[in-house]
């Protein structure tokens, strides 16, 4: 029986938030996974922010086994804080992942993200940056090993 690919996709963006930008990464990696067979079960928008970021992935993740990608906050600005969030709510990093993403683009502004990966539970957590095309691009360059991850976590893989 194939396993059935479920993610939640957050948006974290004060821009959001207030009004004053549209969500195009967050509707841009929905409709990515989405086309690649993913079951999106959860959309969210949240402002940036440590604490915001952190009670937010603990919650999507409680009782859930699958993908969580956040999109935002990754980069240098004041309020970038997605990975601070992330990591305090991470049982196990997966350096080799945001790696292996930030890899993807080596002359692009990949080099400045700060994202991580790991997993919470049977959730897999990928942070992605903020613009359209960075979003989708450093998802591609890891999505095509995330079954395998989730099949892992889920126990269902002998070591």
């Amino acid at each position: 029986m194939e396993q059935q690919l479920k993610v939640k996709v957050l948006t974290v963006s004060d821009g959001v938030i207030a009004g004053t930008r549209e969500d195009k990464s967050g509707a841009a990696l929905d409709a990515h996974l989405s086309d690649a067979g993913w079951t999106v079960v959860e959309r969210r928008s949240i402002a940036d922010g440590v604490e915001t970021v952190a009670e937010t992935l603990t919650e999507l993740c409680q009782d859930f086994a699958g993908l969580v990608v956040t999109t935002g906050g990754t980069g240098f600005g004041p309020r970038d804080l997605t990975p601070e969030g992330t990591k305090l709510v991470l049982e196990r990093e997966a350096p080799g992942l945001s790696e292996a993403m930030r890899l993807c683009n080596p002359k692009g502004l990949g080099r400045l993200s700060r994202a991580c990966a790991g997993t919470r539970g049977e959730a897999l957590i990928l942070n992605t940056p903020g613009s359209t095309t960075g979003a989708i691009e450093t998802l591609d360059a890891v999505l095509d090993i995330v079954p395998h991850a989730l099949e892992l976590l889920a126990g269902k893989r002998p070591h």
